[in-house]
């Protein structure tokens, strides 16, 4: 194919591309690009050039030319969509998401979401817990290290506290030295009223017999009576004599003579051995035995 006319004598028939290697000249006289003007086309007569350029979607071959539309001004060939045949139908369609059914359906997706979620944290929380409670049960139960302090269930053997303290009555002492029993003189706090008499003899002594489950201090009470004036006794514990007589004074403020009235009660450290102790209860040189005895008991000091 060679530049000019190929005999076609209508545009649908001739080459498409002719215009990029053909002369240049215009259409229906128009000036060309090169400023000469083409003469009108006769029919039968050969076109000369088709190097004519024209607007985008401008020609259009076989069709009326079409109508420019201005903005602003309403397009006689502009139909509204809801005009044409199920235009209500599609717009309802399109718009179908903002109507009471779509927010119900976003409003059920946004209420399930949160239920999601606030299981998902409730789950979370009771794990936390669980572990952390699992944790504490395994460190309680775990063995005390080298130098972790463990709290004594039970105190030492030697510290444990002693069961009940003995006590007892003097009517049940091993007596000697002219000490006897008497129910003379009311008011001694012992079953029956039974007492040791007969104290103010040289020589004269009350032992008892008692057994501790701990060495210690103990305080050694002694129940007696006087006839409204003081006395003492000497105190052996174990077959030692202490240096100082336990001390038996009218605490009672009873008369001179009164007897009946004089019934007190007076203590003295003693120290004892785990298991069986004696303690003596004797009139010495040197004391003032004018005394009769109801009770003894020990207590802690």
């Amino acid at each position: 194919m060679t530049a000019g006319n190929n005999g076609a004598d209508t545009p649908e028939n001739d080459d498409p591309f002719g215009y990029l290697y053909r002369s240049e000249g215009g259409e229906g006289g128009a000036p060309g690009p090169s400023g000469d003007g083409a003469a009108a086309r006769q029919p039968g007569v050969p076109r000369t050039s088709y190097n004519q350029v024209r607007a985008v979607g401008q020609r259009q071959y076989g069709q009326q030319a079409p109508q420019q539309v201005t903005y602003g001004q309403q397009n006689a060939h502009y139909a509204a969509p809801e005009t044409l045949p199920g235009g209500d139908r599609t717009r309802s369609a399109a718009s179908g998401n903002g109507g009471p059914e779509g927010r119900r359906g976003r409003n059920g997706l946004l209420v399930g979401a949160v239920a999601v979620v606030a299981v998902v944290c409730i789950g979370i929380g009771v794990a936390m817990l669980t572990n952390g409670k699992d944790a504490q049960d395994t460190a309680g139960k775990q063995d005390p290290g080298a130098g972790d302090t463990v709290k004594p269930t039970d105190k030492p053997a030697g510290k444990r506290k002693p069961g009940r303290l003995p006590k007892e009555e003097a009517g049940s002492l091993r007596l000697e030295g002219g000490a006897s029993t008497a129910k003379d003189v009311p008011g001694a706090r012992s079953p029956g009223g039974t007492y040791v008499a007969g104290m103010n003899n040289p020589g004269a002594a009350a032992t008892w017999s008692l057994d501790v489950d701990a060495p210690g201090k103990y305080k050694l009470w002694v129940g007696y009576g006087v006839p409204g004036k003081d006395a003492n006794l000497t105190l052996n514990v174990n077959g030692q004599a202490d240096s100082r007589p336990i001390n038996m004074e009218n605490f009672a403020h009873a008369p001179e003579g009164a007897w009946d009235k004089g019934w007190t009660k007076t203590w003295s450290y003693v120290q004892l051995n785990k298991g069986t102790n004696t303690i003596k209860l004797s009139c010495e040189s040197g004391n003032t035995c004018d005394v009769n005895l109801d009770k003894v008991w020990l207590a802690r000091s």
